[in-house]
């Protein structure tokens, strides 16, 4: 018997329900979205059941109300196979003025929001949900809370689940899927493996009926695994893949195979954060590339932990996708969205999140060590000087996010945060 994580999503899901009559849960597939959505339903229909798909098709076709039909808050599973449901909802929604209907799940955007008949503008709320960080998996200590340390709170001391080097590279690898956590050994490397030949072989064509060459797919996802953690450009993603992969695509190819794997959210970019800190032109904008999830760009490199122990530098960019993954996941508790920083002086900061209220806080991520420790603060000083020279709100904290470690703590000399990925929870 498979025994549910409780998932930070959990505390948004009410939340969202008390203000709109459906709810949109999105996120890639196998990240847990219909179990997740399962613990709260009423009712639900599992649009794409082998037995009954054709007639689920064709029931939303002449008579929606029979999907629609079933106790509050009714999940329907797979709605992109059948979007007039999404009109359907927003029709009943304004008959009955009803509350907390509906959730619908999807793996992949079937058509533009655009092309509805409806936007779904005060009727749907949308709630992205993503692979599990290392509190939901069970493998962080929680001892620092980000909404606590938002709030006020204050850290001396803190217990971390601590982790050896070779095992952080093995729940790299691993990634954050449900399914992944049940399995053991070489299993456990197996999910990230399965979606990244799923995509290749199907999705990557199916999402937006484009066909799509399978090994040209596998060549991109590459390439963007080896971009990971930098605001690469299509130039740049089109020189690698030559260089590494002997193979040579045009820049509009590249856009529309990125393009649908940002539909597929399997990608996730961290968009640049610009306080006004210098002039517009002074502030990169290019967003950093990130998979959601580090396993995807493991795993379409075909690489496992041993790989990663033997070039720290690549392991080090996977990490950091994985600590951005699990500040994603806590910001969105907190209503607030992770951003990164880069001006054209060649300061950086790896992720901002940034609160609807105007709080932030500064991370970098780093391996661990001393000398990478003391790296990372300097960058946070040094951005946290040009914040106080320009007279802006200064940062709630500023932290350096570690891959080991048995404790989290405060620099005595500066205030910064260390803390292990493990140690951490929203």
């Amino acid at each position: 018997m498979n025994i549910y994580r409780k998932r930070i999503v959990d505390e948004i899901l009410p939340l969202k329900l008390s203000s709109s009559a459906a709810v949109l849960v999105e996120g890639p597939k196998w990240c847990g979205k219909t179990t997740t959505c399962l613990q709260i339903a009423k009712s639900c229909v599992f649009m794409d059941e082998p037995t009954k798909r054709d007639q689920n098709i064709e029931l939303a076709s002449i008579s929606p109300g029979k999907i629609l039909s079933g106790d509050f808050p009714r999940l329907i599973d797979e709605w992109q196979i059948a979007p007039q449901i999404w009109d359907a909802i927003r029709f009943k929604a304004d008959r009955e003025s009803i509350i907390g209907g509906f959730m619908i799940t999807g793996s992949a955007v079937p058509v533009d929001i655009d092309e509805l008949k409806h936007s779904g503008t005060g009727r749907f709320s949308w709630v992205r949900m993503r692979p599990m960080s290392l509190w939901e998996s069970g493998e962080s200590s929680g001892a620092v809370s980000l909404s606590g340390l938002f709030g006020g709170e204050m850290i001396s001391v803190e217990d971390a689940k601590s982790w050896e080097l070779e095992q952080m590279a093995e729940i790299v690898c691993r990634g954050g899927w449900p399914q992944s956590l049940m399995m053991k050994g070489r299993a456990r490397f197996e999910t990230a493996k399965n979606i990244v030949q799923a995509i290749v072989e199907r999705d990557i064509s199916r999402v937006d009926k484009i066909g799509r060459n399978t090994d040209r797919a596998l060549k991109v996802m590459r390439s963007y695994a080896r971009v990971q953690g930098t605001q690469a450009s299509a130039r740049v993603i089109k020189a690698d893949i030559a260089s590494n992969e002997m193979m040579s695509i045009d820049d509009d190819t590249i856009y529309s195979y990125i393009n649908a794997l940002r539909k597929l959210f399997i990608i996730e970019d961290s968009h640049a954060w610009c306080p006004n800190l210098r002039t517009k032109d002074s502030v990169r904008s290019s967003d950093t590339k990130y998979f959601v999830d580090p396993s995807i760009a493991v795993a379409a490199l075909g690489v496992g932990p041993g790989e990663l122990m033997n070039d720290l530098k690549t392991f080090g960019f996977m990490f950091e996708t994985m600590a951005v993954r699990d500040l994603r996941v806590y910001a969105e508790l907190l209503g607030g969205e992770v951003r990164h920083y880069h001006d054209k002086a060649g300061l950086e900061c790896d992720a901002v999140i940034h609160l609807p209220n105007g709080e932030y806080a500064l991370f970098e991520v780093k391996m661990g060590g001393q000398r990478l420790i003391d790296e990372g603060a300097r960058t946070l000083n040094s951005l946290d000087s040009l914040i106080v020279r320009k007279k802006l709100c200064k940062p709630t904290f500023k932290m350096i996010i570690t891959a080991v470690g048995e404790y989290a703590y405060v620099r005595k000399e500066d205030g910064i945060l260390v803390c292990p990925l493990s140690s951490l929870k929203a």
